[in-house]
């Protein structure tokens, strides 16, 4: 990254070990990382703070979706890029990201694949975000 300061990620997963795997990956990379573990958490950081990217998953605690949270961020940012991370998802799934501007990345893609699209995600969107509110 050229910028001095970092790009701002949320990433959003209810499996606590995913969150973890995913955030310490991201944070290694030089990337400052929110991780929320329920879409209310993430919800509420996307209405404090700003991000440069959501990298949400796709089925989250008591039937909300990554989906969820991307709505809710772009109120405040109509351009953030976003992705839904998934096991699975049915056709459905493809449709909405598509028309909602949303990538789908599978949770089982190879480390470097999964940096790579999220770095270019941000590449396509511009420098990194202020820190705090936004």
């Amino acid at each position: 990254m050229t910028s001095s300061r970092k790009y701002r990620v949320l990433l959003v997963d209810d499996e606590p070990s995913l969150l973890v795997t995913y955030r310490l990956l991201l944070e290694r990379e030089g990337y400052e990382v929110v991780a929320c573990g329920t879409s209310r958490e993430a919800i509420a950081a996307v209405q404090d703070q700003k991000f440069d990217i959501l990298l949400c998953d796709y089925y989250l605690e008591e039937h909300h979706t990554g989906f969820e949270v991307v709505a809710a961020a772009r109120q405040s940012d109509p351009n953030i890029p976003a992705a839904v991370l998934t096991g699975f998802a049915p056709r459905e799934t493809y449709e909405q990201a598509a028309n909602q501007g949303v990538v789908v990345m599978h949770k089982g893609v190879a480390i470097p694949e999964f940096l790579a699209k999220t770095s270019a995600m941000l590449k396509k969107n511009k420098g990194p975000s202020e820190p705090g509110s936004g």
